[in-house]
């Protein structure tokens, strides 16, 4: 079982570099938890892998640093198909 976890670690450690991928994003396609994410890749990869592991980290900041712009584009985009349905009626 352990193998599996650190196998796992590595995995989504991979990914999250190669797509620049958001914990979410990662959760996703794994078909697991963001939380289990988040911990493999922060607390379990650091022991397995620390170089990954800080690969990651540098990901995981740069999407924290974005996620308040990505947020008001949703929102932007929200609000912009509500107009145009009430365009439509």
């Amino acid at each position: 079982m352990i193998g599996n976890v650190e196998r796992r670690c590595i995995e989504l450690g991979h990914y999250i570099v190669e797509n620049k991928a958001t914990v979410r994003q990662t959760a996703s396609v794994f078909g697991i938890s963001k939380s289990t994410v988040h911990n493999d890749v922060t607390k379990r990869l650091s022991n397995i892998n620390p170089l990954l592991c800080s690969e990651v980290k540098a990901i995981l900041d740069e999407n924290k640093a974005q996620r308040h712009i990505r947020g008001g584009l949703a929102t932007k985009e929200k609000y912009i198909k509500m107009k145009s349905q009430n365009n439509e009626k």
